[in-house]
This record gives C-alpha cells, structure tokens and sequence, in this order.
C-alpha cells in the first residue's frame, strides 16, 4: 500500500484511570515532527479525572472517545481503529512514549516498501529501574513466530515488536482486528494472524523511536498463557510453541510455585515442540529460584557491556575515552 505526501496519521491510545500518565503519552504523540497527525484517545470506561486532565490540552490535534462500559485494551483499541481519519494507524501505551521522529521515520520505510501492507516496526529503548536497553536486538525474520516466541540467547531483548512500536495501514484492520477480550499476547495474536494477509509483511526501523516504560509487574496465570498458545498452535511453528513453554510459561509456573508442572511442561515441550539445546536450557534456568535467575541476569548483562566496552576500544586503537 503506497503512501501519498504527508498523509494523515492516527494514533489510538487506549487507557483508564491514569490520568497523569495518559497526558504524557498524548504530549509524545503530539510533540511528533510529523504535523499531518491525529491523536485518538479511548477512554475504557467512565473515568471522570482522565477526561478532565485531556480537556486541559488544547490541541485541536486530540480527540477523546469514552466507551460506555470496560472492554480491555483490545476493545478499546477497535473502538479507536474505527473512529480514527487517517490512512495509517500507530498505537501508543498510555504508560509509554514515542521519540519525536517515530511517525515521520517509519512512514518512510512504509513508502518505500515494496509490499501492499506494509506493517513498520521498530527499536525501542527499554527502560527499567535497572536502566535503558535498546530492544530488539535482531530485526524482524521470517518465521514471524519463532522471531517473536523463541530465543536463541540467555538475554531477554532478542527479538520483539510491541504494541507501541507499530504503524500500519487503517485498510489491514478491515481484515484483522485485535481479538476481543484477550488480556494478554494480544500484538502478538493480532501479528500472527495479519502474517497469514496476501500482501502484508513486517518492515522495521533498525533505531529506537519510542520509551517502553517496564517497571510495572504484570503478572499472568501461566495456565492462561498455556490456553493461548495452544489455541494459536496451529499459526506457529514447533519450536514457537517449545520457546514460548521454556520462556514464557515457565518462569509463571515457577513464579507461582506450580512444581509439580515442572515435567508436564518439559514433556509438553518435547512432544508438542521441536526445541533446540538452548530451549532447554533456558526451560531450566527459569524453574531457578527468582532471586537466583535476576543475578545471573545481571551477570550476563554486565559481561555483555563488559564486551562493547573492550570491542569500543578496539575500534578506537584502544585508546577509549567518554
């Protein structure tokens, strides 16, 4: 799908009873250097303090949509998708950011995309108490499921697009919207089934052009995420599905003190996946007490800054200096 000059673009920003939040992330939408831009807020039932807090922003640029009753993040991002203007749609986090370049740099990847759907992705600066990572640390590669469900590496970071990261055309949600109700994996369900569109492919931004805020927990039932995957299983491949068990399913079951799965699990990934050396290891590592498994973590991401430290003063002839 070509892009004219400048077209309009709308950004859908669901959110509910974060006021404070909502604001900085409608400011990082609105602050873009693209001006040909719309910001669409979906308000996920009444909440009275947000809507004064958006009334407070004079932009004529914002406009905020009030659903009747709670429907969830994917409702309410269907509800933004439908009243949105524009020819492309970009989703941001009401908890999250966008650098100012991030419309104008991917409307460019998208105008030269040699697909008719082109969905444009891109780095993100992951940040936590801990500090910034730049995320992801691979493009996006075919198959789309492995890239996002499993890891060839014991750090996190490796492949992802996030809900914020995207901008596609309006025209692709004709043909797939997000699934009603979903509570979790709900870009990944939404991208996996868009893959399977005649004329859509996943292009990509190698630079990071939004903030993804990550100290909050978010915890998930690994039931729940079990019920997900098998209920996508026919939309991956195998060793998606053993990744996903090893890395995601996993570190909830142990988190949540589910022992006696530990088996069931390995056995599930065994029969159900096609997992590599590394699948098992990491399935291992995350049954690790949590205190255990965040001292490796920052052993690992310590040796890895220890690395470009050293590869920064070969390149500089070894005289490196900040």
């Amino acid at each position: 799908m070509k892009t004219n000059i400048d077209p309009l673009v709308s950004a859908v920003i669901p959110t509910y009873n974060r006021p404070e939040l909502v604001l900085r992330a409608v400011n990082s939408a609105l602050n873009q250097n693209y001006s040909n831009l719309e910001v669409v807020v979906v308000i996920d039932g009444p909440d009275a303090a947000t809507q004064k807090t958006l009334s407070r922003v004079s932009d004529h640029r914002l406009r905020v949509i009030v659903l009747p009753e709670k429907e969830g993040g994917c409702g309410a991002r269907n509800a933004g998708v439908r009243a949105a203007r524009g020819k492309w749609v970009a989703f941001l986090d009401d908890d999250d950011e966008w650098l100012p370049g991030k419309i104008a740099k991917q409307l460019v990847v998208a105008h030269n995309s040699k697909c008719q759907y082109p969905i444009v992705s891109c780095q993100v600066i992951h940040r936590t108490a801990g500090g910034d990572e730049i995320w992801p640390r691979k493009q996006p590669a075919p198959p789309l499921s492995e890239y996002l469900l499993a890891r060839n590496s014991w750090r996190c970071g490796e492949g992802l697009v996030s809900t914020i990261t995207i901008l596609a055309p309006k025209d692709v949600f004709g043909h797939c919207e997000f699934t009603p109700g979903l509570k979790r994996y709900q870009e990944w369900d939404w991208l996996l089934r868009c893959a399977q569109l005649p004329g859509v492919a996943i292009e990509f931004v190698p630079e990071p052009l939004a903030i993804w805020n990550c100290d909050r927990n978010h915890f998930c039932d690994w039931e729940v995420s079990l019920k997900w995957l098998n209920d996508i299983k026919g939309r991956i491949t195998r060793r998606s599905y053993a990744g996903f068990i090893a890395t995601i399913v996993a570190p909830q079951a142990s988190k949540q003190k589910a022992w006696g799965m530990f088996f069931p699990l390995l056995w599930d990934m065994g029969r159900n996946g096609s997992p590599k050396p590394i699948d098992y290891a990491l399935y291992l590592g995350m049954w690790l007490p949590e205190e255990v498994r965040r001292r490796r973590a920052h052993f690992i991401s310590a040796a890895f800054r220890r690395r470009l430290w050293r590869m920064a003063r070969l390149d500089h002839g070894g005289d490196y200096r900040r």
